[in-house]
């Protein structure tokens, strides 16, 4: 991997982990990890996320080197219904945290987990979404998570995965498990 002496991850790029199959914010954890191990710190804003998920408690487990920050309500968004005033606000003050850890040079890597979908749910803009790659450091890795990536961030990432579902055992009616989905 070729760095510059200031910054160990060179220029740093954009990544986007995208579709509609399990595994999106998984893959960020893992980069969160790997990265862990090289000594690197990773910041997590996870977006429409208020449940107890167990990344939360393995992050306390590896602190510093992992910090997880939640901006959302303990309960789904409805697709259908206009956004709550309430989800608006989380997901604002969410992009300016999230958006501050990324500026503040103690993040090499900052996962904006979920942005993808709150923005298919109007919680956050295109425009938003753009800005942040625009603004992102040389040095820091920016990664964006979530369903329905805009057409506009898949052209300005550097990096772009789609999960997609083949098979998936929820068809069979098992249920999100602890340690493994939640």
């Amino acid at each position: 991997m070729a760095t510059d002496k200031a910054h160990p991850l060179g220029k740093g790029y954009v990544q986007v982990y995208t579709g509609n199959s399990k595994g999106k914010t998984t893959a960020a954890l893992g980069l969160a990890f790997r990265a862990m191990g090289y000594g690197l710190k990773t910041y997590i804003g996870q977006f429409m996320k208020g449940q107890h998920y167990s990344e939360l408690d393995a992050a306390k487990m590896v602190s510093p080197y992992i910090t997880i920050d939640q901006y959302g309500r303990d309960t789904f968004i409805h697709v259908k219904s206009p956004p709550k005033e309430e989800d608006v606000r989380d997901a604002q003050s969410g992009m300016a945290r999230a958006k501050k850890a990324m500026l503040s040079g103690e993040y090499d890597i900052v996962v904006f987990d979920e942005l993808c979908t709150a923005n298919n749910f109007n919680l956050v803009s295109v425009t938003d979404m753009l800005e942040i790659i625009r603004d992102k450091p040389d040095g820091v890795e920016v990664i964006f998570t979530g369903r329905y990536a805009p057409p506009e961030v898949i052209d300005a990432a550097d990096l772009v995965t789609e999960m997609v579902e083949v098979k998936h055992y929820f068809q069979k009616g098992v249920r999100a498990r602890d340690g493994i989905e939640r």
